[in-house]
């Protein structure tokens, strides 16, 4: 589903230019769960947002499904966003002054398609994700669970390819965090592949590959068997 070739990024300004990705080569499979770790700085948010078309890589090669994305304009990148990338975020990224049905139902209103069948795409994910009797709530009446929760079923609504999830735990206490680990195995279990990027090696034990980042180079990369046990 992804691969990039000698990917790099470079971020500059009048005065300094910093390079953020270095020959990044990846292979991801549809079906996968990765997580991508390293230290505060070392590029993994950056190649997150490549990954999920909201940025350009400087130069290099990015493939998703076969086809080399990485020089698309905004318009084409964000068409090919719509339906098949989910986006999970630490901070939640719930627009306040819409309430948790509304929010949910924001990525479906740019696919076409009536208005009975996004009701009904949105009241299934959210009594999946135990959130339905929440739905005239706004974000600020829920707690840090329950957000992500509902950030995780806007994610998830239009049935994408692929799930990004930065930090998806980081602003939860260890039950929630839980839960919302078991929501994104549940969710890959299923097929959906999940990229997460995660300082949390507990986080990490769920996924089939763990991709190690550092000063924007892919330094290590485990990879563990059906027991979760590392194979390399």
């Amino acid at each position: 589903m992804i691969r990039t070739v000698n990917l790099n990024k470079v971020f500059r300004t009048e005065e300094i230019e910093t390079s953020a990705l270095n020959n990044v080569n990846l292979h991801i499979k549809k079906g996968e769960f990765v997580a991508i770790m390293g230290p505060s700085g070392c590029g993994k948010s950056t190649l997150l947002n490549i990954i999920g078309l909201l940025d350009n890589p400087s130069t290099g090669e990015y493939y998703f499904d076969n086809q080399e994305v990485g020089a698309f304009k905004e318009r084409n990148r964000t068409l090919l966003r719509k339906g098949n990338i989910g986006f999970v975020f630490q901070s939640f990224n719930l627009i306040d002054e819409l309430n948790v049905y509304e929010n949910v139902e924001l990525p479906l209103i740019y696919l076409k398609m009536s208005a009975k069948e996004r009701k009904e795409m949105v009241e299934k994910v959210l009594d999946r994700m135990q959130i339905g009797h929440r739905k005239k709530h706004f974000p600020q009446q829920l707690s840090g669970g329950q957000q992500q929760r509902v950030a995780i079923a806007r994610a998830v609504v239009a049935n994408p390819k692929l799930i990004l999830a930065d930090e998806p735990t980081g602003n939860l206490d260890s039950k929630n965090g839980m839960e919302v680990m078991n929501l994104l195995t549940e969710l890959n279990r299923e097929g959906t592949t999940i990229v997460m990027v995660t300082h949390s090696m507990h986080d990490s034990e769920f996924a089939h590959r763990v991709i190690n980042l550092f000063d924007g180079q892919v330094i290590t990369e485990e990879v563990k068997n059906k027991m979760g046990e590392v194979l390399v």
